[in-house]
């Protein structure tokens, strides 16, 4: 990935937000990284250079500024949206299968040789998979020590680091301290933490359209598993060690999340599924400016900037969803996925607190995880409420992804998913879009069949017909998630 030097020289003059995550500033005369933002004095040109990930200004050896803190910025909106091979890494590596399956296994997942993937994401982000990994593990670690009471050693191996050692001189290359000064000064101290818990920052670009999110979110909710009320989202998760449970509260700059861990080595892919679920590593600016210059959509742009698009913490879960919500009304279909998992409901809490034994563990009130494909397919047929051939197309789908031949995760190449799914009985274009839009996040994807989204249609003064709008829709992209959830929100 090449960066302009100018362009992003006058960013850092000017110290504008909108460019955090998108490169970061190395001071060769300091030995630190910054973001574009910081509000130290701009270094001189001939001190600087430019690295399109923290993990490439650190193999540069460079520190990370104490002031503005580069490891926290938002995610980089490239690779959240990129479809091609260095975007799905750069998602999977977040979603820590570096940490879990190694190289080997992240390059399986991709389908590609380990020399030749290390040797495309060197070129675009200037790392490798170990050293992304490694700045990840640096991240993680910063948060459970500054927001946890745990020990530095449980930390050291939570963080998914092999020894105390590597943690404390990575602790102290990246951030020029020892893990107990970043402890001692840590700025944002958790309230009424328990066993387990633990509460953190969430950065995004502004705007975000809240309301928009949350709406979204009460809608659909399923009981049991998710509530939105008081300004929050809450739900449960199925995370590689262990269910948990968070709580996000979009605030001016941030979301706060607390995240209620069974087991702590589970805080990356936790943080990774809450950005994405609600797309806080999307660049708004970019994508209002696309869909503003629609003139159908201008006014709703100038009126709601910021809109997301929510997305899914489980693909299986978001699959079901779509099949259920063929050809019924949202209120039906949410009805139908309530009675399908209080029927899966299985008797052990997902409340990590109360699974620990710590105190205040109350399984009554605790959410869980959406049935696994593996529960559902064992499932009786009293238990869907729905049509046989329904039926049978979600069992068809929990047995691919309970026998690994279908990949739901962001990290799913998007072209051979599409055709996966349309392959399968019962499952058309629509399912596989929604599914696109919601579980892998496209930006792009689009639904011209949709009711709601031709009602929105039709509210703004755009083609109804799906051909119509279809080929209205070709001035929105890459855009078009975001124009189809403007277009449902023009329906209500």
């Amino acid at each position: 990935m090449e960066l302009d030097f100018e362009r992003c020289y006058r960013a850092v003059d000017s110290r504008d937000q909108r460019f955090d995550g998108w490169f970061y500033t190395g001071v060769r005369t300091t030995g630190i990284y910054c973001r574009p933002s910081c509000p130290a004095v701009t270094p001189k040109r001939q001190n600087v250079d430019f690295y399109p990930s923290a993990a490439a200004a650190q193999r540069g050896g460079l520190r990370a500024c104490r002031r503005c803190r580069p490891d926290a910025a938002p995610g980089s909106p490239d690779w959240d949206v990129r479809a091609d091979v260095v975007g799905r890494a750069m998602r999977l590596i977040a979603d820590g299968v570096v940490d879990r399956d190694g190289v080997p296994g992240l390059a399986a997942r991709l389908g590609y040789t380990e020399r030749h993937l290390h040797r495309m994401l060197t070129a675009e982000v200037g790392a490798g998979p170990l050293a992304l990994a490694r700045a990840q593990r640096a991240q993680t670690a910063r948060i459970l020590i500054e927001t946890t009471g745990l020990g530095l050693a449980e930390i050291a191996f939570a963080a998914g680091f092999g020894s105390v050692r590597q943690f404390n001189d990575t602790i102290r290359e990246v951030y020029a301290a020892v893990p107990s000064t970043l402890r001692a000064t840590a700025r944002h101290r958790p309230v009424g933490s328990g066993a387990g818990t633990v509460s953190l920052r969430l950065a995004y670009r502004a705007p975000l359209h809240v309301d928009a999110l949350l709406d979204f979110f009460a809608l659909r909710a399923l009981a049991g598993v998710e509530r939105v009320g008081d300004g929050s989202y809450s739900r449960a998760l199925r995370l590689p060690h262990g269910p948990a449970e968070v709580t996000l509260t979009p605030l001016p700059g941030h979301v706060a999340a607390r995240l209620r861990l069974t087991d702590v080595r589970d805080l990356a892919p936790a943080v990774a599924r809450c950005r994405r679920l609600l797309d806080l590593d999307a660049d708004p600016e970019a994508v209002d400016a696309t869909l503003g210059a629609d003139p159908a959509l201008a006014d709703a742009v100038a009126k709601e900037p910021g809109v997301r698009v929510p997305r899914a913490v489980d693909g299986f879960e978001m699959t079901v969803r779509a099949i259920v919500g063929q050809q019924v009304s949202v209120a039906g279909a949410r009805t139908v996925l309530g009675r399908l998992v209080a029927a899966a409901t299985e008797p052990e809490p997902t409340d990590p607190e109360a699974v620990a034994g710590g105190a205040g563990g109350e399984t009554g009130r605790s959410l869980r995880a959406f049935p696994s494909a593996e529960r559902v397919l064992a499932l009786p047929d009293s238990a869907y409420g729905m049509p046989a051939a329904r039926r049978e197309t979600i069992r068809t789908v929990a047995r691919a992804v309970a026998e690994g031949g279908l990949d739901l995760d962001p990290g799913a190449d998007r072209e051979q998913l599409t055709a996966a799914l349309t392959g399968l009985p019962g499952i058309g274009p629509w399912t596989a879009a929604y599914v696109l839009l919601r579980a892998v996040g496209d930006p792009d994807a689009f639904l011209p069949t949709d009711l709601g989204v031709r009602h929105g249609a039709t509210a703004l003064g755009l083609p109804e017909s799906p051909t119509g709008l279809a080929d209205h829709a070709v001035r929105w992209r890459p855009w078009r998630s975001y124009a189809t959830i403007r277009l449902w929100r023009a329906a209500s």
